[in-house]
């Protein structure tokens, strides 16, 4: 049996998750990655996407949709700021186009006021992708 390392998952409306369990899998900005028991610590921004928990109380996998924030892994635990989050299971066609329509406005917004080669609306292109990407992932 895997040891288990303790899960939180807060976001500013309600405290989703607080679990002891067996592996973390992150929508890191920078990649997904998985926390186990005794990971190295770090600290990551999130990506809009899904994050997944396995080995809870009753083995059952739970997956959450995020749609930023951070990730804090240290020591026995896991910690998880998302600025929205809700359990997939309660994602619905027009919850996700909700998401994209205001990631889509926020885009178009700084797009208009862009000035320079790198700005606030390349950052916004992307997250604007991963949400469309998220919604695939999650209702296909």
């Amino acid at each position: 049996m895997a040891q288990k390392l303790q899960f939180d998952l807060v976001s500013p409306e309600r405290r989703l998750a607080s679990l002891s369990v067996e592996a973390v899998q992150i929508p890191g900005a920078d990649g997904d990655l998985t926390a186990m028991y005794d990971h190295a610590p770090l600290i990551t921004t999130l990506r809009p996407g899904v994050l997944r928990v396995e080995g809870a109380e009753g083995g059952a996998e739970t997956a959450y949709f995020v749609t930023g924030g951070f990730a804090d892994v240290a020591g026995p635990g896991v910690t998880v700021l998302a600025e929205q989050a809700l359990p997939v299971s309660e994602i619905t066609l027009e919850v996700m186009d909700s998401f994209i329509a205001e990631a889509r406005a926020a885009h178009e917004k700084a797009r208009d006021a862009a000035d320079g080669p790198e700005t606030v609306a390349d950052g916004l292109a992307k997250l604007l992708s991963d949400m469309e990407a998220a919604k695939v992932q999650i209702l296909g």
